[in-house]
């Protein structure tokens, strides 16, 4: 059996674990605890939010919830910078109802069984991430994304003394999810035991390794575009690969313009929220600022 862990002992390890974290509004007193039992809590469950105009939007909607589902919606949601946005601290409307042989197995750190069954209320036993994405298969992962949920993931095990087993997928807990989709589960298990390994002290920060270059000068939308060959725009492709937005290249950014890198920078783009001439796949000195921010 574990207690929740409370507010400030979540923030306090959140931090130490060098993430970068933002307290939504009333965090710590906004839940759903007059609805049912908040703990014992046995695990952690990774979610993905499904379509999205913004990422504040998202933010915004997973604390206060829809006409269909009070919020809050989890307890964390984690936006493709890998910041983490904390908009509960007790029971939240995220897991549902699943498997009881699942949270069996969760408890006992074993191989998950096939989820078929919804006869648990999850939101009473797990902590629960949501992470900005579409959930369509064709929204990127950024790789700092996915590391801030591994870590925050990681962080709660480390506080209850759990191994990466006790780390499910909403599609491992109830039938017809489909969340996270784009990555797998068993890998994501993979990172967090990582984190774990030799941590008991606490998740080391991420390695801050060789100093961050400073940015280039913005050269113009001028530099961008059909048959445009310099460096800005080896530049441009080498910072869409860092920040996880490497997808439409087959061989790797070069000095050459071409349509790998007009939808790479579109791909960035919308995961600011962006839509229309302001998604075009052609960097203004917004997106060249936010890109190599």
């Amino acid at each position: 059996m574990a207690i929740p862990l409370s507010p400030s002992s979540v923030l306090s390890a959140l931090k130490s674990a060098g993430l970068n974290v933002v307290e939504v509004k009333s965090w710590k007193t906004h839940n759903r605890n007059k609805m049912g039992p908040w703990g014992p809590v046995n695990g952690v469950m990774i979610h993905h939010t499904g379509a999205y105009s913004s990422q504040s939007s998202m933010v915004g909607m997973c604390y206060n919830g829809h006409s269909a589902l009070p919020g809050p919606l989890c307890h964390a949601v984690i936006d493709k910078s890998g910041t983490v946005h904390l908009v509960s601290a007790g029971r939240a409307n995220h897991a549902g109802r699943g498997d009881s042989d699942v949270l069996r197995a969760v408890i006992a750190e074993t191989p998950l069984p096939l989820r078929n069954e919804v006869d648990t209320d999850g939101n009473t036993h797990f902590y629960g991430t949501e992470l900005i994405n579409r959930g369509d298969g064709k929204d990127p992962w950024p790789e700092v994304q996915v590391d801030a949920a591994a870590r925050w993931a990681a962080t709660l095990c480390l506080k209850h003394g759990w191994s990466e087993r006790s780390v499910i997928g909403h599609l491992e807990w109830q039938p017809g999810k489909i969340d996270p989709k784009g990555f797998s589960m068993d890998l994501f298990r993979a990172r967090v035991a990582k984190h774990l390994k030799g941590n008991s002290g606490g998740i080391k920060p991420p390695s801050k390794g060789k100093p961050t270059p400073t940015a280039p000068t913005y050269p113009g939308r001028g530099a961008f575009g059909p048959g445009k060959v310099n460096v800005s725009v080896l530049q441009l492709g080498k910072q869409l690969v860092r920040k996880g937005f490497g997808t439409h290249y087959k061989v790797g950014p070069s000095k050459t313009w071409g349509e790998a890198d007009r939808l790479n920078v579109a791909a960035f783009q919308r995961s600011r929220g962006w839509a229309g001439k302001d998604a075009d796949g052609y960097p203004g000195p917004e997106t060249w600022r936010l890109l190599f921010k």
